[in-house]
Order: C-alpha cells, then structure tokens, then sequence
C-alpha cells in the first residue's frame, strides 16, 4: 500500500525552513545578461547613386571626401565615442562594424544627408568638432542594426520568467497536484490510470506513442471511450467524430484550454530533457484540470514542489516501492554461450546490436531486437515475439528504448557498455556513463509484476564493467532541479515584428541571447530547429508556417528525411498539394524487403518520411490530403521492415559480404575465388551468384528497381586485363564478373537484343565505357 503524505505551500516558510527557502529565492534570481552581439547580423546600406540633387552642397560647399575620411578615422579612434556607444548598446564589435557601414556610406554615396553634409563639411573646416558625429553615426548604426533601437522591446518578449503566467485557464482554477513517486515497476502508473479510468474526463500525457496507444487501448477495453491524439495519427471511437470525454496522447499533444477532471503526466522526470522538456513544463503547468496526477522519479518531486509554489497550488505526494526483488549479480557474462531464456542484452548502439545478434544467431539462438529507430507496429512485433512462450526466440538485443513503453517478460539485463552517446544542453554530443536514473530505468525491465519472471536480475557483459555498474547502481538518484522552456510561435511572431529582415534561426538566436529565466528553468535545445529553419530559408513561407514546418520531430542525422523535408516545404510554397502520387513517387514506393542493413535503415528513412507526411497533415488539412492512403502504405511498409528485422542477421551477413567485396584487392583468394596467372583472372570454378544481391545501388534505387542487364551488353575479357583492373580497383567483385561471363556465354547461343542494338550485335563495339554505364 502506497504511503501518502501531504505538503501545503502556503505553509511553505514554516514547513521547508528559512534556509531552504532563502537558497531557492537566491538561485532564482535572474540577472539582465548582455546580448550576444555575435548574433546581431548587419543589414546592407543603401548607397544613393545618380542625379537626385545634392542640397547640402548647395547649402554649404561640395564635400572633401579625402578630408572627410580622416576625420571619420578621427572619430573612430576618440575613446569618448566608443564609451558612448557602448552606452548605447554598442559594445566593441558593433561600433566596429557600424563603423565601417558608416564610412562606406559617406564616402560612396554622392548625395548625404542634408544635415549630415553640413555638418561634415564644418568639420572638415575647422568649425566644428569630431564628436559632433555622434549622433549622425547612431543614426545609421540603427539603421544597420535595427534591434538597437528595440533592445527593451525584446528584452520584455523573450522574458521567460513566470511562465505560469503563459496559461490563463489554468490559473483561473484551483488544481490538486498528485505525485506518485517511485521507481520502476513500482505499480506508481497503474494507480495514476485507475483514477484516469474512475474520471469524468481525462487526459494522459505520455512521452512515446507506444506508451499512448497501450493507454488507449486499457482505457477502451475497460469500457471507457478514449480517443488516441499523437503527432501523426488521430483516433475518434465515436463514429461520427465526436472527441470522447478521455484522450490518450503523447505530450506534446495535449491541449491546455480543454477543462478535463483528471490529467496524467508520465514520466516526469523527463522535464529536464534537453530537448523535450519544454512538453512537460508546459503539461504541469498548464493543463485545465481538477487533479493532475503525476508520475515518474522521486528525484523529480522538489522541483514540481518548487513550480507548483508559483501557482499557489496543493501538492499531494504518494511514494511507492518496487514490487518485485531486482538483484545486481556478482558475476558478468563474458561469453555468449552463458546466454538463458529471458536474457536481453543493452547497448547504446546500433552496430553493437548487428554484432551480437549475429553472433547469437551463430549459436542457434533466435533473437528478438528492438532499437529507437524501429516503426512502433516492429518494435510491438518483436516484443511479442520474445514474450511468447511458445516461440523459440527467448533472448533479445535492444538498446535503451526498452526502458519505456514495452511490457517484457525479461528475467536478466544484461549491460554491454555503460557508456552512451548524449546530447548536453547546449546541444553537444558526448560519451559518458550512464546515469544511476538511466541504469535504474534500464535495470528496472527485469522481473516485471505480473510477467513470467517474478525476480529480476542485472549484470554486464564485461567483467571490468560489473564493479562499476554495482557503484551506479547504489548512488542516489541526483534530485532533478531545472525544467525546459521553448519559445513559443507568438512570441518569435513578435520578434519578427521588431526584425523583419532577421531570418527565422537568427531570430531563435537572438531570442535565446536576451531571454531570461529564473533557476528553475533553461532554454531548451534549439539546434535542430534552427538546422531545419537554415534548411529552408531560401524557400519562400510566411513565418507562422516555417516555424511550424521546423517543430517537425525528424531525425536530421538522416539525409533522405531531410531531402524529403525540403522538398515537402518547396512543393508546399508552391501551394501545390503534396498527393499520395507525388508522395510515391518521390519514395519510390512500391518497395520490397530489404537485401542488406542498408536497405533496411533507407526503409526506415520512408517510414520516418511517411511519418513528416501524416505529422504535416494534421497542420495543413488542405495540403496534405491523403492520409488515409499514406497511412495504409506506412503500415504495408512496417511490415516490409518486419520481415527485414525478423532476418536481420542474414541482413547483416549481405552486408559484410558488400564490405568484404568492395575491399578485397587480387590476391584476396577467399573473396575472388580465381586464379591470378600473368594479371589475368581464371574464372573456373566460380559458384554462381544472385545478380541482384551483388550489385551495389546506392539510395532509394536499391528498393525500387530492377536491374535488367542483357547479356548481349557484356563484353569478353580483353587483352589489356580490364576484368582483373575493375577487380583490383574494387569497381567490380569475382562473383559479379563470374555472372557477367555466363551472361555472356549464353548470349552466343541464345541471342539478345537491347536498346543499344548495335553495340549488342558487335560485341567488338561494346568499350570499357559501356562496361561503367553497368556498375
């Protein structure tokens, strides 16, 4: 039974401590930080050139510019002109540039400003003083930069420091925070989703689809109408469309100007993620609901006790315990012979996952693989897989995207590496050791409740490894202390309004530059934002749309879902709809199943393409119009990529025998199976190969064509060697040449006839350069 206690935060000076209290209200306090000018780009003067009338030399004298530039270099170096433009906003790097726009302007253009003339020309006569520029040089310095003259202006848009003020509906309520705290496998959710159930009305707020999608089906198999929300699919039960009086979403996707009753939040620990952790901020504080239930890490709860004092709120915090022994073993692996059923090994990369699936494998050992990247529908398939009882398959290989939203009937956790990749706050990648919350997270899938294996147990692959995952595992979670912030699409609208001539991933600059925020919170990571606002700056949309097209969650480490990112933006320029036609041909669909690891990480490319497609539905209705047909082919291709990972480790065999091929000089005898004799190749005794399977074709052409090669089109090995050189070079393997002769052997008995009929009649005609148009 579930321990409760309850903390009220008026009584929060007496119940925390003066102490406590007076190092939070310091660690609050946010300080007015200077830009960084760096992100201050300067805009282009225009020079007036032609007769327009030169009224300033009418009024005084025609203006020496030999005499001018030095008293603009004068001026320059005064130490009282660059003090007063610092006070003015312009630290050293400003003034510089300001500066040189400045001279450019004087000096190249024939008609100045009358005043500006006039004054120049005192100067230069000895009436009147340097400094006397000033103001003329401030003039054009906002000129060239135009947010000098808007600084406070921005200052108050980018000012982040109440963000509980950014919800209205929310606050005009008094709302029941409820924290189920506890680790994983704690029985903290299901608690959380039985008052979900019980409601009136309800929302989850969960941070995968999968985690959605298993609510929404609890939820309508229990007999509680529940529509599923995520970012590329929408799910009403009621016939007609209706939105039921439960919703089942993923976080970002939750509506905060619907009233509900009750509200879950799942994992909220993930409030300081990077890049997402804007979601959850955003849910805790602005969700309409009488209670909002949460649950995730104990280590979250201070600082929700911490967010919630700014509303004035109640907070109410249930604590639970695991409800089924996790032991950490005293011994590591080491070898894959010591596998047993329920075994899952955990890497944090993908080519860890083809080596030791293929090494399992070699064993006689099925195993089931699950990593990020993977469709849902796969990822669902595999898990399946590995919990039936009655399939052989008994161990799996995964990285951490088993720690949430899968139910696996796993007995060890086994740790391959304790280290992963991680992107920090200000969006640098690094390689460090997990954390306790990340290992506990991981760990925690052994001996599930109510899963074949009651008792769970943990340990490493390497022995050096076991000592340090015991250290990890006994430290305290570090207490979560700062939650996200993203700007919003009013607020850069209202910055664009101050810099018109900004483009959009400066304006996200400069935004983060100025923005302040209190110690609770940061900036989430804006970097692949402003990869995809920099990606499409040159195509012509209004900002509200390229800053919607640029929130799309796409992986930019992929080339092909970028491409097609790009392009779905300049056919949306266009205002031409993006029909499922246009859509398939641009993916090449019809597909077929992968041969090869690299035909099967393109598949997944499409359905993260398919993905962006149904995402940018739902924001523009009218320009993306056939969601219905690209959501049945995204299922078709889930099954495509479902054969492909049940096979994964031929996959991964196809793949090595590329490898092996495209590296393998003359000499290789395993690989080219021929005998060298005086720079030539004997060919006999070659085993026969697929064509298709030998062939190297890079892109989306290797899932959508067939090769068609005519035999009329090879020619015989000539007498300068060019099958060994093709060899040597790697442009060619044995096998495929081995194909190639019995291709052309049997065009001798047979006949052929190809689109190049002439060169197919005389072999003779057919040069080395025929022989490229086929590699």
């Amino acid at each position: 039974m579930a321990a409760s206690r309850s903390l009220r935060f008026l009584g929060r000076l007496r119940g925390l401590g003066l102490g406590r209290l007076t190092g939070t209200t310091s660690r609050r306090i946010a300080s007015t930080k200077p830009p960084d000018t760096s992100l201050f780009v300067p805009l282009p003067t225009r020079i007036s050139r032609g007769p327009q009338g030169n009224v300033g030399a009418e009024l005084s004298q025609n203006l020496n510019k030999a005499e001018a530039l030095k008293v603009l270099n004068k001026f320059y170096k005064r130490k009282e002109m660059q003090r007063l433009g610092s006070e003015n906003g312009l630290d050293a790097r400003l003034f510089h540039q300001a500066f040189i726009s400045f001279r450019k302007y004087v000096m190249e253009t024939e008609s100045l400003s009358v005043d500006l003339h006039i004054i120049l020309n005192d100067i230069c006569c000895g009436a009147g003083h340097v400094d006397d520029l000033f103001p003329y040089f401030m003039r054009h310095a906002k000129q060239v930069f135009p947010m000098l003259d808007c600084m406070e202006d921005l200052r108050k848009i980018s000012d982040l420091r109440l963000p509980a003020n950014w919800y209205p509906e929310a606050r005009a309520i008094h709302r029941k925070i409820v924290f189920h705290a506890g680790p994983t496998n704690s029985g903290k959710t299901h608690h959380a989703i039985q008052n979900f159930l019980a409601a009136k009305s309800g929302v989850y707020c969960g941070p995968l689809k999968l985690l959605a999608h298993e609510i929404y089906q609890k939820s309508n198999d229990a007999g509680v109408l529940c529509d599923l929300v995520t970012g590329e699919e929408r799910i009403f039960v009621d016939p007609d469309g209706r939105q039921s009086t439960h919703v089942a979403c993923t976080i970002e996707m939750c509506s905060v100007t619907t009233p509900y009753e009750i509200a879950v939040i799942d994992e909220i620990q993930m409030i300081r993620d990077p890049s997402r952790g804007w979601a959850w901020t955003r849910a805790l504080l602005g969700l309409c609901a009488e209670e909002i239930h949460i649950c995730g890490e104990a280590a979250a709860v201070n600082l929700v006790m911490e967010l919630m004092y700014d509303t004035g709120e109640e907070v109410e915090v249930e604590s639970y315990e695991r409800l089924t022994p996790m032991t950490v073993l005293d011994s590591a692996l080491e070898s894959l012979d010591k596998l047993h059923p329920g075994d899952c090994i955990v890497c944090f990369s993908k080519t860890d996952i083809y080596s030791l699936s293929r090494q399992i494998e070699a064993r006689g050992l099925e195993c089931a693989v699950i990593y990020g990247s993977l469709p849902p529908g796969t990822k669902l398939a595999q898990a399946k897989k590995f919990n039936d009882p009655e399939d052989p398959c008994k161990i799996m290989v995964a990285t951490d995207a088993i720690g949430m939203g899968l139910n696996l009937s796993i007995k060890r956790i086994i740790f391959n590496s304790l280290v992963k990749p991680s992107i920090n706050e200000k969006g640098e990648k690094e390689m460090d050791r997990i954390t306790t919350s990340q290992a506990l997270q991981i760990a925690g899938r052994a001996g599930r409740f109510r899963s074949a294996f009651k008792e769970g147990e943990v340990t490493t692959m390497n022995r050096d490894d076991l000592p340090v995952l015991q250290e990890i595992l006994s430290r305290t979670v570090d207490p979560i202390e700062v939650a996200g912030l993203h700007p919003t699409a009013d607020q850069i609208e209202m910055f664009a309004y101050q810099l018109p001539d900004a483009t959009l991933s400066n304006l996200i600059d400069i935004f983060v530059s100025l923005s302040q925020v209190d110690g609770l919170y940061f900036v989430c990571n804006i970097d692949d934002f402003k990869f995809l606002a920099d990606m499409i700056q040159h195509i012509p949309l209004n900002l509200r749309v390229r800053y919607v097209f640029c929130t799309a969650p796409i992986n930019r480490k992929q080339p092909f879902v970028c491409t097609s990112f790009l392009k779905f933006a300049r056919q949306f320029s266009r205002d031409e709809p993006l029909t499922f036609d246009w859509l398939c041909r641009h993916v090449n669909w019809p597909l077929i199943p992968p041969k090869n690891i690299k035909d099967l990480v393109h598949l997944e490319a499409v359905h993260d393409v398919l993905d962006l497609y149904l995402w940018l539905s739902y924001r523009f209705m009218d320009m993306f119009p056939d969601v219905n047909l690209v959501r049945d082919i995204q299922t078709e291709l889930d099954s495509i990529i479902q054969i492909g990972v049940k096979n994964i480790t031929r996959l991964i065999r196809a793949s090595d025998s590329i490898s092996a091929a495209a590296t393998a000089g003359p000499d290789d005898a395993s690989i080219n199976r021929g005998i060298r004799t005086n720079r030539r190749i004997n060919m006999e005794g070659m085993k026969e190969r697929d064509y298709s399977g030998s062939r190297r074709i890079r892109g989306s052409k290797a899932l959508g064509y067939r090769v068609v090669v005519c035999e009329a089109d090879i020619p015989e090995r000539s007498d300068d060697s060019l099958s060994a050189r093709l060899v040597q070079q790697g442009q060619l393997t044995a096998e495929l040449l081995q194909q190639l002769q019995e291709e052309w052997s049997a065009s001798h008995s047979q006949g052929c006839q190809t689109p190049r009929d002439a060169a197919a009649q005389d072999p003779s005609k057919t040069t080395s350069k025929g022989l490229r148009k086929k590699k």
